[in-house]
C-alpha cells in the first residue's frame, strides 16, 4: 500500500470514529454537534437573532473545537513524523475524559476538542490535506472529482476516496446512534478504544502530519 493509500485508509477509519462520536454527542446534548461546527454556528446565529437562551453551549463547543485544533497543530510542529499518532492519542485522551464526565457540560466541550484535534492529523504545510469531520468540503471535492472524471481531465476513480470518507462518517454515525441507545454515554469507551487502535496504526504505518516517508 502506498503512503497516500495508507493515509486515505486511516482517514476513512477516522471518519467512522468522528461520525460515531458526533452521533453520541448529538443525542446526548440534544441537537448540537461536537464535530460539525457549521451547524453549531448556524444554531448560534439563530439563537442570537431570536434572542433565545441557548447560546452558551454552541459558543463553548466552537471554542473547544478551535482549542483542539490549536493544541494539535502545536503538537504537529513538535513531534515530527510521530505527530499523526500523537494527535490521535490526544483525541483518545479527550474521549476518555469526556466519557468519565458522561458528556455533561465540560464533557461535550472535550468531545469537540477531540474532533478538532482529529482534523489536523493530515495537515501538510499548514493546510489540512484530508478533511475528517467537515463533510461539506468532502462532498464539494466529490462533485469536482466526478465532473473532472466525466470530462476526462481527472483520474476516473479520483472521486472514490471522497465517497468512502463520507460513507465512513455515515456508517460511524449510524453505529453511534445504535450504541448510544443501548449503552448511553458508555458507548464512548468503545470509541476511545478504537481511537487508541488508530493511534497505534498511525505510528506503525508512519502516516499523518509528519514528513512523508518514501515508499518501497
Amino acid at each position: 500500500m502506498t503512503g497516500r493509500s495508507a493515509d486515505w485508509a486511516l482517514a476513512v477509519a477516522m471518519a467512522v470514529l468522528a461520525g460515531f462520536v458526533d452521533a453520541v454527542g448529538f443525542l446526548r446534548i440534544g441537537g448540537l454537534f461536537v464535530s460539525f461546527m457549521s451547524g453549531n454556528s448556524t444554531q448560534l446565529a439563530v439563537e442570537v437573532a431570536q434572542r433565545g437562551g441557548r447560546w452558551a453551549l454552541p459558543v463553548a463547543l466552537i471554542l473547544g473545537f478551535v482549542a483542539g485544533v490549536m493544541v494539535a497543530a502545536i503538537l504537529a510542529a513538535r513531534l515530527g513524523r510521530w505527530s499523526g499518532a500523537g494527535m490521535i492519542l490526544l483525541c483518545t485522551a479527550l474521549l476518555a475524559w469526556a466519557a468519565l464526565l458522561m458528556v455533561d457540560g465540560a464533557g461535550a466541550v472535550l468531545l469537540a476538542a477531540a474532533m478538532g484535534a482529529l482534523n489536523v492529523v493530515f495537515q501538510r504545510g499548514g493546510a489540512v490535506g484530508i478533511p475528517i469531520t467537515y463533510m461539506t468540503g468532502t462532498l464539494v471535492r466529490l462533485g469536482q472529482s466526478l465532473a473532472g472524471a466525466l470530462m476526462g481531465i481527472a483520474p476516473r476513480a479520483g472521486w472514490l476516496p471522497y465517497l468512502l470518507l463520507w460513507s465512513g462518517l455515515m456508517a460511524g454515525a449510524a453505529g453511534g446512534a445504535v450504541t448510544y441507545t443501548a449503552w448511553g454515554t458508555d458507548a464512548l469507551w468503545g470509541a476511545t478504544c478504537f481511537s487508541l487502535a488508530l493511534a497505534v496504526v498511525a505510528a506503525l504505518a508512519g502516516v499523518g502530519a509528519g514528513p512523508r516517508r518514501r515508499d518501497g
